[in-house]
């Protein structure tokens, strides 16, 4: 029997995508097929070029469609991917909002027709995906049928990601794993360090991954006279991941904005300690000193002070990773939620053939 297929529309490379197409294959058995855009957003010469890639998008999607004849499509980012698989025809469609609002950046002259594509792409759609539950608050303000909203995230992986613990207790060992943009404020992260170390407190950070800022971030270290003490690791094998994560013992993460972060998940299934922005978000998931701590954005004063109290409490810090692990037991494990989403798939295109 022919395995039903599944047309993808998103960026492959990014570790959301992969874990979303893997787990289809994996639980739904699924065939998946895949297009994205081939040109970069970094700079403004390569948008226009992207924006030109985009209006040719829709032909190219359905030179696939006639060739592959998938059974549905599915799509990252309800503004460009999600719009592009609202427009392709094939039924049913299932579109997932990546951040907050995916109307992004907020000052962007392109925001009001990013509205109106993503209101269609809303409309068009048999199946919306909100990763958790911040998503759906811009969701209901753009009028959207919440029955067809599934809040679920995709999970991970948790017999990869497990809950032994190695770092050393001796010192403050963190770990930042957000790539390397203006967004997720590195550079707040490192002068919270600096404080530690004008203090005294012994520490080893170590950043993961690669992006626009990585030398303006090694600079701002020597800098700070902290780079010594700062691993940059540049871009890493997801399957590397855990085990820099079971050697710390306080995770960081500090964007202005925020949809749902498998980052911080992960953090939790391996025992690190989380100290995030105090953005909607991280308030989902985290409780200002129950299960980690809440910090204003851009305040590394207050960060600094964040690491040093953490650290010191230390029977505070084990009650929460303990706490947080049984979190993601019961609401994020992958083999679960993947199962669900994969079942949901199914029942939709049974729905759309009995149609």
């Amino acid at each position: 029997m022919k395995k039903r297929s599944i047309l993808f529309l998103g960026e492959t490379y990014r570790a959301d995508a992969i874990t979303w197409m893997n787990g289809l294959k994996e639980f739904g058995d699924f065939e998946i097929i895949t297009w994205e855009l081939k040109t970069s957003n970094s700079g403004i010469f390569n948008r226009i070029k992207r924006i030109a890639e985009f209006g040719f998008a829709f032909l190219k999607i359905k030179k696939i469609i006639q060739l592959q004849k998938p059974d549905m499509i599915i799509a990252e980012r309800t503004t460009s991917y999600g719009f592009l698989a609202a427009l392709s025809g094939v039924k049913p469609v299932a579109i997932a909002q990546q951040g907050r609002t995916d109307l992004w950046p907020e000052k962007s002259i392109l925001l009001p027709l990013k509205k109106i594509i993503q209101q269609y792409a809303f409309q068009k759609a048999n199946l919306i995906h909100a990763w958790g539950p911040v998503m759906t608050i811009s969701m209901i303000k753009s009028n959207v049928d919440m029955t067809k909203v599934l809040v679920l995230p995709k999970g991970i992986d948790l017999t990869q990601f497990g809950n032994e613990n190695h770092a050393n207790p001796e010192k403050i060992c963190a770990i930042v794993t957000r790539s390397l943009s203006t967004e997720y404020r590195h550079d707040i992260i490192l002068k919270s360090f600096a404080i530690l170390n004008q203090k005294g407190i012994d520490f080893a950070l170590t950043i993961i991954g690669d992006g626009a800022q990585l030398y303006k971030l090694k600079a701002l270290a020597i800098e700070l006279g902290i780079e010594n003490k700062v691993h940059f690791t540049g871009r890493i094998l997801n399957t590397d991941l855990p085990k820099l994560l079971q050697q710390s013992n306080i995770y960081i993460s500090m964007p202005i904005t925020e949809g749902v972060s498998a980052s911080l998940f992960e953090a939790m299934a391996t025992n690190c300690y989380p100290i995030v922005s105090d953005i909607a978000g991280n308030q989902s998931w985290i409780e200002h000193k129950k299960n980690g701590q809440l910090i204003p954005i851009d305040d590394y004063i207050k960060l600094g002070e964040a690491l040093i109290w953490s650290f010191k409490n230390t029977d505070h810090r084990k009650k929460a990773v303990i706490q947080n692990r049984k979190f993601v037991e019961k609401n994020v494990d992958y083999s679960i939620n993947m199962k669900i989403i994969s079942n949901k798939y199914h029942q939709l295109i049974e729905s759309s053939k009995a149609g």
